[in-house]
């Protein structure tokens, strides 16, 4: 059984069907990326790992417990921490204030500190601008920030979802990095990306998702030299 697993998993949105018998697995230490073209389930597999919604049939195991049924905070508790797509800080507050709602379940300052002073070592330029308000950041910046605010809770797991979108390719590249760097610091990390060259080229393991189905999986070296996502994914031969 996998550090993470889904195994044969549904989920619906009233009559709608989302997931189709999805299964993957994610290992401690790993990056794993989600691949998939938009409306083919991405989003709502990350959802359900973190419990914005739920299973209609299948398991969600978290190291070997059934966690489908709990609430987002308590799998956040548990380590599952989400960086949802589109970034959503909060505009009207500091750098710093959005990255310290990031620790808002830890009780000791000297850690909140000394997770802060990490997130700054990794990303020195939310320390620049950590006065700054959030609305007034670049999109890399702000990519940047979501990221932060995630690891001051210094999660066991970090979801991902589409942190590429709407970055220019030389910032494309910066958060490509510091999610790789993420990950050699023995973080556990699960990404969800449409810029599927990016992301094989810092994951471990891919899936492709195709109409909510798991069609391709296998290790990133792979599948990017597989004639089927070059086709679909990498723009041609």
């Amino acid at each position: 059984m996998s550090w993470l697993e889904l195994d044969a998993v549904d989920v619906h949105y009233g009559r709608v069907q989302a997931l189709r018998q999805v299964s993957l697995g994610v290992e401690e230490g790993e990056i794993v990326a989600l691949l998939g073209n938009n409306g083919a389930g991405k989003s709502t597999t990350l959802n359900l790992i973190s419990g914005f919604v739920r299973p209609s049939a299948g398991a969600l195991t978290w190291q070997g417990q059934d966690v489908s049924r709990l609430k987002p905070h308590q799998l956040v508790a548990q380590g599952i921490v989400h960086v949802p797509e589109g970034r959503r800080i909060f505009s009207t507050m500091t750098v710093q204030e959005n990255l310290l709602l990031g620790g808002y379940l830890v009780r000791d300052p000297a850690v909140i500190k000394r997770r802060l002073d990490q997130v700054y070592d990794l990303m020195p330029r939310l320390q620049e601008r950590r006065g700054q308000e959030g609305g007034t950041l670049s999109g890399g910046e702000q990519q940047m920030l979501a990221i932060g605010r995630a690891l001051i809770s210094a999660p066991r797991l970090l979801l991902l979802d589409e942190p590429s979108m709407g970055l220019a390719p030389l910032l494309v590249a910066q958060v490509m990095r510091i999610i790789a760097a993420v990950n050699q610091s023995g973080m556990t990390v699960f990404v969800v990306e449409q810029n599927a060259k990016a992301a094989l080229q810092i994951a471990h393991r891919a899936y492709v998702l195709d109409t909510g189905s798991v069609s391709l999986c296998g290790p990133a070296a792979d599948l990017a030299q597989d004639p089927r996502v070059v086709e679909a994914y990498l723009g041609g031969a």
